[in-house]
């Protein structure tokens, strides 16, 4: 009996069973049936064996279905092997888009190669990391991930590993497919709709075409709609005593003031309205680091799941030449669109010391010393009258290859040419106002910052003053061709030697714009976005071994050239950074001592080149910081006034050098019966040459230290100078992550029905790196909340039980992630009435049941029902202030939909 497979390895064409966990067995030999030569995710060879050397998990048509999943994120971030990567809400307050990603083992998303049919497809951005909304959902067949990386066939720079979406082919008839759903509380419905049709067959047409469309929407959900994220004054409890967290913001409507002074004292900060009326106005708090100030509810008024569209199509058509070869074309193309809101705009103001609004608001506030010795006086305003910051991005990403497989000889080949563009729109669509036309509303004597609202005058102008239009436009452009083929050699006491070649060669473009009418001059207290031109091409070449040495003991050993080409930087003109090359290599063992026993194992190593922007940016405006911080100088004149998030500026690093990486597999499978199947992967990655960049905790905490992080910025409404904190590309120095992917499958048959059950998980050993700056010094975001402002989960575990009747079957899915170490925040202790700094919360650990029922009213006509959340868990609180602007929880950890019911209705003709 020959050895069976588990979820993860492309299948030959076996008597399989096919159990609902995604592992098949057989209990014929291969002798028995037909052998179909197929590849394999991560080699270039084609072959017989069901199980190679490296581990690949595998995702079925039905285990997509079953996931409940309603986009490919959903899909792919939800697998215990995903950590660290970027989830689509932190487009909320960034200019991510709702930029998605897929990342391996929390080694990070720019490690993690993903292909399309076997392709690279454009990345989002200067570098290598894939927007997963690219991907068209309704067209995927089945999805492969190789969590072994460094491959030979696809690139040494895929450390972390690979995930390859494999497209439907050869389909013949139409398949109507349509999904509503939404959870139980308000807010965040989402809907879907697809259609797939395949003509011709390819045997007896010699043809064959398919089409696949797609569109999804999903509505808002609010923050005030969810009770643990309604608030950014969140009081709470932790081992008997009582605290608050303030993440308020004293820039509101009324306005908080800010006054400097010449002699370079503290500056001051308070609220007038407090002064004046001894209270804070509604949606304000006393701020729990300044009695004096008030603090807006800026997170109340975030939408914390945004509002999108996305539209999706896929086209293959296959053309049999002859009897060995087929040439093939494919056009992708997606168009995401989503709106993003976050809190009105903060504007600082500057206030004349001759003016009535200093003297009936400021004056009286201050000692006769303080108003002798003013420098600047500042009113922080938030346009509330404008209603909320809106930003509309659309992404469209557009691929398309043209190419010939088959045979020729003894060789089996492919060879394609790819063209590849993600590009984005960035948009205003509300909250912001125009340069001249604001100014005309400061300059109308009604207008008051600190008054709580404004007088009708005022207002009128407010519809003229909106900007709407373009902000930015980028683009990645990628074209290619690559071609590869193998072929056997010669005999060994095993069977055939075979032999695999090829070799690929791409032009990567980044280019960004601003907006023709979007400039500092246009937009009010605005950086007009950087525009770049830049270009850099790789290429590559790899050989590759397979050596059945033995009739149970195969080795395959590869090795590849890789080389990446300077930056040419057109606007400039110049050469940015220079030329690098590596080789490397891998070599991998496949042994089976019995038919119910296998043992494998693989070492190679990695080369990757930082991004175009990471070398070749220039120093432009990157927002602010995550947190607030108290001034990192105290006592000079560019300190604000008070503990707050400060600007901060980016910059590439021309001296970067390329990321090398070691790394090795060593696993097992086990499978006594068809009944029971169990395997391990131990993974073990080791990055040299790291590319990241100082954290703006480590910058705050030791400013002395990390002197070079902190800059200038002046402030285009006031033209005060202010410290920024500088986000400068560096080599860190090293990383060390390591752990352990499982699986254990099985089935019973009752005389009722089929119970299967798949378990699977990663087991974390170790998540250590570099502090920045240092190839000593080690840190680890193991279970703890850590510099890079993420979390490494040592266990991620997924449970998935069906039971299958016939025509109806049951599936309960249970979701497993173990707590953690918040972030260091600091929090105000109620019963001392002093600031605790550094104040870490244990976060408990979050497990969701999700059940979906299937039935089929014959082979035409399926219906799916289903929730997800059974038992409403709502997210653990979270005092983490990184990425999206959502306050008390951690998106990326935890859905804040929480329970939530679908039903999806499929039918074929």
């Amino acid at each position: 009996m020959a050895f069976k497979e588990k979820i993860g390895v492309r299948s030959v064409r076996l008597a399989l069973t096919v159990l609902a966990g995604s592992v098949l067995f057989s209990g014929q030999s291969m002798a028995d049936e037909a052998i179909q030569k197929v590849e394999i995710t991560g080699s270039s060879i084609k072959r017989i064996a069901v199980e190679g050397a490296l581990p690949v998990q595998r995702l079925t048509q039905e285990a997509i279905a079953k996931s409940g999943a309603t986009s490919v994120a959903d899909l792919i971030q939800a697998l215990p092997a995903m950590q660290g990567f970027t989830i689509g809400a932190v487009a909320a307050g960034s200019d991510s888009g709702g930029n998605t990603s897929a990342s391996l083992h929390g080694i990070g998303e720019s490690y993690t190669l993903v292909l399309l049919n076997g392709r690279r497809i454009a990345p989002q951005g200067s570098g290598t990391t894939v927007n997963l909304n690219a991907i068209p959902m309704s067209a995927v067949e089945r999805v492969e991930i190789l969590t072994d990386g460094a491959s030979a066939l696809y690139g040494s720079d895929a450390i972390a590993g690979v995930l390859n979406f494999i497209l439907k082919k050869n389909q013949q008839g139409a398949t109507l497919e349509a999904t509503y759903g939404g959870p139980e509380d308000k807010g965040g419905n989402a809907w879907n709709t697809s259609v797939t049709y395949g003509f011709g067959d390819l045997d007896e047409d010699r043809f064959n075409v398919l089409l696949s469309y797609r569109h999804d929407e999903q509505s808002k959900l609010r923050a005030n709609d969810r009770k643990f994220a309604a608030s950014s004054y969140v009081p709470f409890s932790r081992n008997g005593n009582n605290y608050i967290w303030d993440r308020t913001s004293t820039s509101g409507s009324p306005a908080g003031a800010t006054v400097a002074y010449k002699s370079g004292a503290p500056s001051t900060a308070f609220s007038p309205y407090l002064a004046k009326n001894g209270n804070c106005p509604e949606g304000f708090d006393i701020t729990t680091a300044n009695a004096r100030a008030c603090g807006f509810d800026t997170g109340s008024t975030v939408e914390i799941v945004p509002q999108s569209k996305r539209d999706s199509l896929f086209s293959k058509a296959t053309y049999k030449l002859n009897d060995n070869l087929n040439a093939f074309a494919e056009l992708a193309y997606s168009r995401y669109d989503l709106t993003a809101r976050i809190a009105a705009n903060p504007i600082p103001i500057a206030i004349s010391t001759k003016s009535a609004l200093y003297a009936d608001y400021v004056a009286q506030y201050l000692t006769p010393a303080q108003r002798n010795d003013i420098k600047s006086v500042t009113a922080n305003y938030r346009s509330t009258d404008f209603g909320l910051r809106a930003s509309n991005t659309i992404t469209e990403t557009k691929h398309m290859v043209v190419g010939v497989e088959g045979e020729l000889g003894a060789w089996n080949f492919e060879s394609g040419l790819t063209w590849s563009q993600n590009s984005i729109d960035e948009r205003y669509t509300g909250g912001y106002q125009k340069s001249k036309e604001f100014k005309d509303i400061l300059a109308n004597p009604d207008f008051n910052p600190f008054a709580a609202t404004q007088k009708p005058s005022v207002q009128a102008q407010v519809a003229g003053a909106q900007f709407v239009g373009s902000v930015r436009t980028a683009s990645t452009t990628m074209r290619g061709v690559d071609t590869h083929g193998s072929r056997e050699l010669f005999s060994l006491p095993g069977g055939k030697a075979s032999l695999g070649i090829g070799g690929d060669y791409r032009t990567y473009t980044y280019e960004q714009s601003p907006g023709s009418n979007a400039t500092g001059d246009d937009i009010y207290n605005f950086n007009t976005k950087a525009a770049y031109d830049m270009s850099r091409d790789t290429y590559g070449a790899f050989v590759e071994l397979l050596a059945p040495l033995t009739k149970s003991f195969e080795m395959t050993v590869g090795g590849r050239h890789d080389a990446v080409k300077a930056i040419d930087d057109k606007l400039n003109n110049k050469t940015v950074g220079k030329k690098d090359s590596a080789n490397t290599y891998k070599v991998s063992a496949r042994w089976q001592p019995v038919q119910t026993v296998l043992i494998r194992g693989s070492y190679g190593t990695g080369f990757k080149a930082p991004s175009m922007l990471e070398i070749a940016q220039p120093l432009v405006n990157a927002g602010f910081t995550a947190k607030k911080f108290d001034c990192p100088y105290p006592g000079s004149p560019l300190c604000r006034a008070e503990a707050t998030q400060y600007n901060a500026v980016s910059q590439g690093n021309p001296d970067l050098q390329s990321e090398k990486s070691k790394q090795f597999t060593l696993g097992f499978r086990v499978e006594p019966s068809s009944a029971f199947s169990f395997g391990a992967d131990l993974w073990d990655v080791k990055l040299r040459n790291a590319v990241s960049e100082v954290s703006e905790e480590q910058a705050f905490a030791d400013p002395v230290k990390y002197a070079s992080s902190f800059g200038e910025y002046i402030e285009p409404s006031t033209g005060i100078a202010y410290y920024a904190f500088k986000k400068l590309s560096v080599n860190i120095g090293k990383k060390e992550y390591r752990g352990i992917d499982w699986d254990l499958s099985a089935n019973h048959k009752f005389n009722f029905g089929k119970l299967t059950a798949q378990l699977s998980g990663t087991h974390m050993l170790h998540a250590n790196y570099t502090k920045a700056g240092s190839d000593e010094i080690y840190t680890s975001n193991m279970n703890f909340f850590g510099d890079t402002n993420e979390v490494t989960f040592r266990n991620l575990m997924k449970l998935t039980t069906t039971l299958d009747t016939g025509r109806l079957s049951n599936t309960v899915t249970v979701n497993y992630r173990n707590g953690y170490t918040d972030a260091a925040a600091t929090v105000y202790n109620l019963a001392t009435k002093k600031e605790e700094k550094n104040f870490r919360l244990q976060v408990p650990s979050y497990t969701t049941f999700d059940w979906q029922a299937r039935f089929a009213f014959d082979k035409q006509t399926t219906i799916r029902a289903g929730i997800k959340n059974l038992f409403d868990r709502a997210p653990p609180l979270s005092l983490r202030a990184s990425s999206g602007h959502q306050v008390g929880f951690d998106p990326r950890y935890a859905d804040p939909m929480m329970r939530s019911f679908y039903i999806t209705g499929n039918y074929k003709f």
